[in-house]
This record gives C-alpha cells, sequence and structure tokens, in this order.
C-alpha cells in the first residue's frame, strides 16, 4: 500500500456526522484529506472538506487518489467502492460495519481484477503513528515506534495499543482487517508487508473466534515470516458454537465442525507454531521486549 503523509484522501459519505467528524480528526492529524463526496452534496463544505457529487469529478478536479475511505451505509458500500474503482483509486478503506457477504464476494471479484486493496468492512482503519490516520483510530493511544498491530478487532487494537505505550513501546502501524465475517484483505498480506517494512521490528497479531483466517496466519508464520510475532486471541471463553458477535462463524456454518472457528483452535495453531501467546492485553509489552530482545 502506498501509506505516505502526503497521500490523497477521500471520504465517500461525507455527509455522515461520524464521516465528517473524524475527516476532521485525520486532518488535524495530518493527512491530506482532499475531499468529500456525496450525491446531492455538491459544493458544499463540511468540517473544511470540499463535497462532490461522484468520485469522477473529484479526480477530474484534483487528479488522482491514493486512498479512499467508505462512510457510507453498508448495503451502498458496494456501489461507493465500485465507483472509487471506476475512478482509479486501488486501495479503498471501508468503515462501514454489516456490508452483504455477497456484495463482498463481488467488490473482492473486481478488486482482484484491478490490483485493488480492500481493508474492512467493520475497520476503524489504519493509523501510521506520527504520519497518517485513515479512519477512525484514536490517535492518543499510537506513539511512533516499530511495533506493527494487525487485528480482527477495532476496540481491541486500540488497547493494545496503549497497553504499548505505556510500557514505552512505539508502533509503526496499527490495521484493523475488518470485524465482518468476510474481509477485504488478510492476516497473510499483512504478515507480508509488515515482514518486508523496513519500519517494523516486531509484529502482534490479534484474533477472535470465527473462521478460521488465525489458523492460517499460524502456518503462514512457522512457513514464512522471519521477524518476531506475538499472538493474541479474544474469547478463550466463548461458549463453543456460538458466532463471535461481529465477526460470525462461517466454517461452521458449511458445516467444518464444531471445532473449527473456536478460540481453542486458534490457541492450538499458534502453539504448534511455536508463536508466543498472551493471555491478556496487558501482557503483550512484556512478550514483545522479550521477543526483541
Amino acid at each position: 500500500m502506498i501509506l505516505q503523509p502526503d497521500s490523497k484522501v477521500l471520504i465517500q459519505g461525507i455527509t455522515a456526522d461520524i464521516a465528517s467528524t473524524h475527516g476532521s480528526r485525520m486532518k488535524a492529524y495530518g493527512t491530506n484529506i482532499m475531499a468529500g463526496v456525496n450525491p446531492g452534496s455538491g459544493g458544499q463544505i463540511y468540517h473544511d472538506i470540499p463535497s462532490f457529487d461522484l468520485v469522477e469529478q473529484v479526480v477530474a478536479e484534483i487528479g488522482a487518489i491514493d486512498t479512499t475511505l467508505i462512510f457510507v451505509p453498508a448495503y451502498q458500500a458496494l456501489d461507493a467502492a465500485l465507483e472509487a474503482i471506476a475512478a482509479g483509486i486501488r486501495q479503498i478503506v471501508i468503515i462501514s460495519p454489516g456490508m452483504p457477504p455477497l456484495d463482498m464476494v463481488h467488490l473482492l471479484r473486481k478488486a482482484e481484477a484491478t490490483e485493488t486493496i480492500i481493508v474492512g468492512p467493520n475497520s476503524p482503519g489504519i493509523i501510521i503513528p506520527g504520519k497518517l490516520l485513515l479512519g477512525t483510530h484514536p490517535s492518543e493511544f499510537y506513539t511512533p515506534g516499530s511495533v506493527g498491530i494487525v487485528s480482527r478487532s477495532s476496540t481491541l487494537t486500540y488497547e493494545i495499543a496503549l497497553e504499548l505505550t505505556k510500557s514505552g513501546i512505539g508502533q509503526s502501524i496499527g490495521v484493523s482487517i475488518g470485524g465482518d465475517t468476510i474481509a477485504g484483505s488478510s492476516f497473510l498480506q499483512w504478515l507480508q508487508m509488515l515482514d518486508e517494512d523496513e519500519n517494523t521490528s516486531a509484529i502482534v497479531l490479534v484474533g477472535e473466534p470465527g473462521g478460521n483466517s488465525e489458523e492460517a496466519a499460524a502456518r503462514y508464520i512457522a512457513e514464512a515470516i522471519d521477524k518476531p510475532v506475538i499472538a493474541y486471541i479474544a474469547g478463550r471463553k466463548a461458549p463453543a458454537g456460538r458466532h463471535w458477535g461481529h465477526t460470525g462463524t462461517l466454517a461452521m456454518v458449511v458445516g467444518r465442525g464444531e471445532d473449527v472457528g473456536t478460540a481453542q483452535s486458534k490457541l492450538a495453531a499458534f502453539k504448534s507454531a511455536k508463536v508466543p501467546l498472551a493471555e491478556r492485553p496487558a501482557q503483550i509489552p512484556e512478550l514483545v521486549k522479550k521477543a526483541l530482545k
């Protein structure tokens, strides 16, 4: 991904309170918010952010956009993302939760064909502490450093960043791949990016019950990742057979067995891969320090 302080950023759904409020916070952090889009709101200003009716109008007036943030309602997110792709935008962060799974399947096919990176849906986005805020992360919890955080959760990402900050450990990046059943990007993609990132010395991976993305990540870490990785799995006491809140358990729906997608399955996978596991977020800084030594 192109994640530079001068990257040109667009907000789709700028008229929503959450979008304009966080747009203002992003601008204050130094993010280069160029414009917002909302049909029927062209020519208006929201928190010093000019609004356009269409994404193509923004590109025609301002030039190429690096990243768009989508805040529109979930049932409109597919159309918003396809509009962005048609306008040449190749980095899309979907903040909206609850995007229909079939819409995500359609979007991922289009993204693969156009080499577009999707983060989310149901994601607070990405933060590079001290440089760039793309989304709703509480920036005051973060401090610049060399530990990358990649998570399925939103609030756990913030909590772990704060635990690291309080322990004097800064972060190179914080990213949530999103809590919906189908995510646009995977743990594997982000592990590879962080393993190749010269600003990252260690990685913290945060998982939850549901699906089998953490199990796949554990195997990938053992086979391909050179940097130290620390894992934390939430929901260890979650009842077996239950969906984990917003993430869902797609693997169980298609009949892959009761053990697939459970916290215990994920813990066993990381133990097998010899990845240090934190029992609670407060233990993560200690494990990071040990790994860096």
